[in-house]
């Protein structure tokens, strides 16, 4: 998809139309939001600061666009309609930096990680008082989460047991995970249907596994590989290498 380049964190819009995603100019230069209208081929900037501009997540909906940004010095989360009208506006600041992981479906929670000497996974809410809650606080890294389609799941990856694999946690947290990759693997996403989830495993295959989510318990089958991916090093645990269409 698109000219050869140094990308990351593509995310697709809800429609499929576009592509955001980071864009570095030149080697060892800043990068910037870039949209691909996939029909045309189209290569539009999306943001000019000077400074870093990565990791875009859509709105549910399609109307914005939330990104990390470091143009005070460390990554805040920043917003800007899609259609690129208007300014960026401030939408979360703090003292460490934030990486938006996703977005949910029904448009209340922004989650995101941050912390200092390990990351750990956040939600902000968009409506009500808009105070952030901790989702997971771990000596761990925990990161490169979504939520599930119908946002009573979190997959995510952590190096909790000395690798990083891929949880599962409910949403809210009720103290109860199920590892769902078995030799390694990061960067979790979703089938639109909840019923499969997919990551990169240590030895960069795109890998598949069935799961179904029942109350209070998660049930996960054995994972299958797809194909090999043309990553750079490392390939673990991110930033985010690839997105899963609805077809």
């Amino acid at each position: 998809v698109g000219p050869t380049g140094g990308y990351n964190s593509p995310w697709l819009s809800p429609d499929e139309k576009r592509v955001a995603f980071g864009r570095q100019e030149s080697q060892g230069g800043g990068f910037d939001i870039w949209l691909l209208e996939l029909a045309r081929g189209n290569l539009n900037r999306f943001t000019f600061d000077p400074a870093g501009d990565q990791y875009p997540v859509w709105s549910p909906d399609g109307s914005r666009i939330v990104f990390g940004s470091d143009r005070e010095g460390i990554l805040n989360l920043y917003q800007k309609a899609a259609s690129g009208a208007g300014n960026e506006e401030v939408l979360l600041k703090s003292d460490y930096p934030k990486i938006p992981n996703d977005w949910s479906a029904d448009g209340r929670f922004i989650l995101y990680q941050t912390g200092g000497l390990s990351t750990d996974l956040w939600v902000l809410p968009l409506t009500g008082e808009q105070k952030p809650f901790p989702f997971l606080q771990t000596e761990f890294n925990e990161g490169w989460a979504r939520f599930s389609p119908d946002g009573k799941w979190i997959a995510y990856s952590s190096n909790a047991s000395g690798s990083w694999q891929v949880y599962v946690q409910s949403f809210p947290a009720s103290g109860g995970k199920w590892m769902i990759s078995t030799d390694g693997g990061a960067q979790p996403q979703w089938r639109r249907d909840g019923k499969e989830l997919f990551y990169i495993s240590s030895n960069r295959k795109l890998m598949a596994v069935d799961v179904k989510g029942n109350g209070s318990t998660f049930d996960a089958g054995v994972p299958k590989e797809l194909f090999d991916l043309r990553l750079q090093t490392p390939a673990l645990p991110g930033p985010r290498n690839y997105y899963i269409a609805a077809a």
